[in-house]
């Protein structure tokens, strides 16, 4: 399994921003500060959830059992003092589980909507692809409007409205595969791999040091929902020059004409990978996007939008060396 990797920044900044970017970096900063209290390595998935927040995408991510996908989720969900909320899901999970539903109140003599968890600001979907069609529907609606539909009356969700989704690649049994226009809602899939050696012997004496602490006893809150929005703003007035926009558009149109891939991406990819690459631009103290930006994010943007060709993926063809070859076959614009 590979990990998506972010690099960071080596050199000293010696250009003069025309937007003030130090208290963005300085909330970055101590989210990571935060999360690392509970979570020991992962810094790409940690990097990328950032990203995430600030481009206003949900993020899939995906690994084996144990790998901190949830805890991540929930620390960093920590760190924002907006409302939170954890779903399980379940082969009997349906609609109104997720959404609420309508009850009626005998003093009224009507029916109230009562609403149901995905009403929250951050919400953690574990194994997503565990419910059922009907209810992956249900939720569709609501990762792709930000509002949800019950017996004809609309209900908005309110602002920051951001989903991330966990799911385990090797345990298939009981599962549902998520429809291609669910993925596609995705900024992010993010694949988690296992600690290094080093790391799990830091995660042993952590766990060792804490005790029972939880993550409610740990990570404090650091970001307002005025902060997030004013810091997804922010990222909007990043710079991109014309020419690497061409590039992004290039990348994302090779991904349809090339021979080992069955299905190939949307604009839609191309729109997120400009939202991600502002976001990494930002994060790093920049104004403008740089290509090593768009390069940073493109996997993870691509990897799920994608499909192998049946005569490749027996080969043993993945996913990501598909999108690793196409973005080296492409010259990167100076």
């Amino acid at each position: 399994m590979e990990q998506n990797n972010i690099p960071e920044e080596n050199q000293p900044l010696s250009f003069e921003n025309r937007i003030d970017l130090a208290p963005l970096r300085a909330a970055v900063d101590n989210i990571k500060k935060e999360v690392g209290k509970i979570i020991i390595g992962q810094e790409a998935m940690i990097d990328l959830l950032i990203i995430s927040i600030l481009a206003n995408g949900h993020s899939l991510i995906e690994g084996v059992p144990g790998v901190a996908k949830t805890e991540t989720a929930k620390a960093l969900a920590k760190t924002m003092n907006v409302a939170f909320s954890r779903i399980q899901f379940t082969p009997d999970l349906m609609p109104s589980d997720i959404l609420g539903t309508a009850v009626f109140n005998a003093k009224t003599t009507d029916f109230e909507f009562k609403k149901g968890p995905i009403f929250s600001n951050i919400v953690l979907i574990d194994e997503i692809n565990r419910a059922p069609a009907k209810t992956q529907a249900a939720l569709f609606e609501a990762m792709a409007e930000r509002q949800i539909t019950i017996d004809g009356h609309e209900y908005p969700m309110e602002p920051p409205f951001l989903v991330f989704a966990t799911q385990n690649p090797i345990e298939q049994e009981g599962t549902y595969r998520l429809p291609e226009a669910q993925l596609d809602r995705f900024l992010f899939k993010i694949n988690v791999a296992y600690p290094s050696l080093d790391e799990e012997v830091m995660i042993l004496e952590r766990k060792h040091e804490q005790k029972n602490k939880k993550i409610d006893d740990v990570v404090s809150g650091v970001l307002t929902a005025t902060d997030i929005a004013k810091y997804q703003d922010t990222i909007k007035s990043i710079l991109i020059e014309k020419h690497l926009i061409q590039y992004i558009a290039s990348i994302v149109e090779n991904t349809r004409s090339n021979a080992n891939l069955y299905l190939g991406a949307s604009p839609r990819a191309s729109i997120a990978i400009m939202d991600a690459s502002k976001a990494l631009a930002a994060m790093n103290g920049r104004d403008f996007v740089t290509p090593e930006d768009i390069k940073s994010v493109a996997p993870a943007v691509l990897g799920h939008r994608i499909i192998l060709t049946p005569e490749r993926e027996m080969e043993g063809l993945s996913a990501e060396k598909v999108i690793k070859q196409i973005i080296e076959s492409i010259e990167i614009p100076r």
